[in-house]
């Protein structure tokens, strides 16, 4: 008690700090008790209860500081909280002191996440962030990004585990829609058959099964405008042929034209419809082409004339992304019944970039019974073991990307490369398994529409407050790549499109990589896949980074961007037939997504001989899924279309539209972030595409 009160009393003789200097350089009144109370504080988290003591221990950092040069002088925030670290462990607190210093840690991670949100607020407030091509620059667009943005530091800095979250930080990974990260999925295939036969409810009344095509065709519209807002990512019918097809059927009498109005008018729907809190339209894929009753042609038929007269006024579709399936022995052929409506497709993709090709003769679709299904992102989801190996109700839960040119330059070394794989691989899985197990635990009621409905495959046999475990089983969990141009290029001098030793080391990585995640899921049971990643937002991100650590490495970190999964660098001048005949080959292992391009430098309206070649390469190079690119332009004034310069050659406006593709989907050139924009502008035509002008 003496001591104390001789503390006491040595107190008093002290020279007090008035005034301490906050972090953003105000100066504010200087407080003793803020000291104890946080000493006290950290000593009752480790079993203590002695304020007295924390007042004892709050004198000495005192006496230490003006011992240390601030009497008089206004120390900083900083400078007292190493005093405080000092002064307890030098006192015999060490316990206290590791409690002080996590708890200061902590306080400093959220004090900067808030500093970093406020950053990305003020950024949004300005201009609409573009990791999203899809997302307009509307003020629900900006409270979506700012809500976005306020997620993702919430989850890095309280959900996910260190060591994820560092990795996604400092660039090793990248945890794709991290701001849904607890809350959703990713995509789905929708059983559009079963819905439009059952009836279904949105929330606000029964919506019965169609009377008329037209109606079937709204519903549809409706169904994937629904399921977007109770999912991040991708919506898409697998047999939208078969299943109106079927609606046609069951109706006395429809006529083309009403069939045609009807699909014109499931097109406009897509391009209007906002979800997502009104920011974006759904991101929707429509998978047809191969029904061959006279209901299914109908639609196939009517859906590719509507997408080819474009909009009200000509203007090219944006969505849906049109998949048309090529199948041997139905329409790929002469005398197949259905060839006539795959000539018709590449017409009209040789006028609006769309559709983009599947192919279910491939050495890995083939194997399926079912008709295997893709979106314009390039999602494939069809394996299962756990149900039905079938496309609709199912899809990707979530993803995550490695990057994969960050290990070539951390290593150089062929060997040592594999090590760092390895281990980013199962950091990757285990990452993936924490994002499953918390979704896990989300309830029917949770997603009404996705599950409510019973969308999801095994959801019809839940009660609301079920968790989705049971369905969500049947969905895969993609571990992507990004960057193996790069990577060989760092790795071996040159990228697989340039030499043949390379793309031999190429296919090593990709296909060690599908063989640990089917590792994966024999460990975990669970539907594991390889993906190749659709770098939007992230095709930049990455480079950014690793320029920090390795500098402006030529040809690898000097550009904005890395190039998307397995594909060749867009600047390559290569001939088609060689790009399609390397890149063909991954396509086998990206079990989860592929697809392939062939670049062209116009619109090859006038030479369909040249497209059908293109096509039919794409199938002998056993690709699954592909496209073909060139760039168009359209007027806003007079709807005029083509390769256009500043102004308008028919009507003289300005006001020009450019559409390219972008990660499977189709947008407008201003809504390209910068990594895009400048991968935009080294893509270069394939050599002999002299012949499809």
């Amino acid at each position: 008690m003496k001591e104390q009160q001789q503390s006491k009393s040595d107190t008093k003789n002290l020279t007090l700090f008035k005034e301490v200097r906050k972090r953003d350089g105000r100066v504010v009144r200087f407080s003793p008790e803020k000291i104890t109370d946080a000493i006290f504080k950290a000593a009752k988290a480790v079993g203590g209860d002695n304020r007295a003591l924390a007042e004892a221990l709050t004198e000495k950092v005192i006496a230490y500081l003006q011992m240390s040069g601030f009497n008089g002088l206004i120390p900083a925030v900083e400078d007292i909280q190493d005093a405080v670290e000092k002064v307890l462990i030098e006192n015999g607190h060490a316990r206290t002191a590791k409690a002080y210093i996590l708890y200061r840690d902590q306080r400093t991670r959220i004090r900067e996440a808030k500093s970093s949100l406020m950053d990305a607020v003020k950024e949004i407030l300005i201009e609409t962030n573009r990791e999203n091509a899809n997302i307009s620059n509307s003020p629900s667009a900006k409270m979506l990004q700012i809500a976005m943005a306020a997620s993702k530091k919430y989850y890095l800095n309280n959900l996910l585990p260190e060591e994820f979250a560092r990795a996604h930080i400092d660039g090793s990974f990248h945890i794709h829609d991290l701001d849904y990260y607890s809350k959703t999925l990713n995509c789905l295939q929708i059983d559009l058959k079963k819905l439009l036969k059952e009836g279904f409810s949105t929330g606000y009344g029964y919506i019965r099964p169609p009377r008329r095509i037209s109606s079937a065709a709204a519903q549809a519209a409706i169904i994937l405008q629904s399921n977007q807002n109770d999912m991040f990512g991708g919506q898409s019918f697998p047999h939208f042929d078969y299943s109106m097809g079927e609606v046609i059927r069951d109706l006395k009498e429809v006529d083309e034209e009403e069939v045609y109005q009807a699909m014109e008018g499931l097109i406009y729907n897509l391009n209007t419809m906002h979800s997502r809190a009104g920011a974006q339209v759904p991101f929707s894929s429509i998978n047809f082409g191969t029904d061959t009753s006279p209901e299914g042609r109908l639609v196939s038929r009517c859906l590719l004339n509507a997408f080819k007269r474009g909009l009200g006024r000509g203007e090219n579709p944006i969505f849906p992304n049109l998949v048309f399936r090529v199948k041997k022995g139905v329409n790929f052929d002469k005398n197949n019944p259905n060839y006539d409506l795959f000539r018709l497709a590449l017409s009209v993709a040789s006028r609006r970039l769309n559709p983009t090709f599947s192919f279910m003769d491939s050495s890995f679709n083939r194997t399926y019974e079912e008709e295997v299904s893709y979106m314009g992102c390039r999602t494939r989801t069809i394996g299962n073991r756990h149900g039905p190996e079938i496309s609709a109700g199912r899809g990707n839960i979530a993803s995550v990307t490695l990057n994969l040119p960050r290990l070539a330059l951390k290593t150089q070394n062929i060997g040592l490369f594999f090590v760092e794989l390895d281990r980013l691989l199962r950091l990757a899985a285990r990452q993936l398994l924490h994002r499953f197990e918390i979704l896990a635990q989300q309830k029917v009621k949770d997603l009404p529409f996705l599950m409510g409905e019973g969308l999801y495959m095994g959801s019809d046999k839940l009660g609301p407050e079920d968790p989705v475990r049971e369905a969500i089983k049947n969905g895969t969990l993609a571990l992507g790549i990004i960057g193996l141009a790069e990577t060989l290029i760092v790795l071996n001098g040159k990228h697989h499109g340039e030499d043949k030793e390379s793309h031999t080391l190429g296919l090593k990585i990709i296909d060690y990589m599908r063989r640990r995640v089917d590792q994966f899921c024999d460990e975990y049971d669970l539907n594991f896949v390889l993906y190749a990643t659709p770098a939007e937002g992230l095709s930049g991100r990455f480079t950014k980074i690793d320029r920090v650590y390795y500098g402006s490495v030529p040809r690898v970190t000097d550009k904005d961007y890395y190039t998307n999964s397995f594909h060749i660098p867009v600047d390559c001048e290569i001939p088609f037939f060689e790009k399609l005949a390397v890149e063909g080959e991954y396509h086998k292992f990206c079990n989860a997504g592929h697809i392939s391009y062939v670049e062209l430098d116009a619109p090859p309206i006038h030479n369909l001989e040249g497209v059908e070649m293109i096509i039919r390469q794409m199938s002998a190079s056993d690709v699954g899924y592909g496209g073909i690119n060139y760039p168009l332009d359209e007027c806003g004034t007079c709807g005029f279309s083509g390769v256009l310069t500043t102004t308008c050659p028919q009507c003289g406006s300005g006001n020009i539209r450019r559409i390219r593709r972008i990660t499977g989907y189709l947008s407008f050139e201003e809504r390209f972030n910068e990594a895009k924009r400048a991968e935009l502008s080294d893509r270069r035509p394939h050599y002999y595409l002299s012949k499809l002008d």
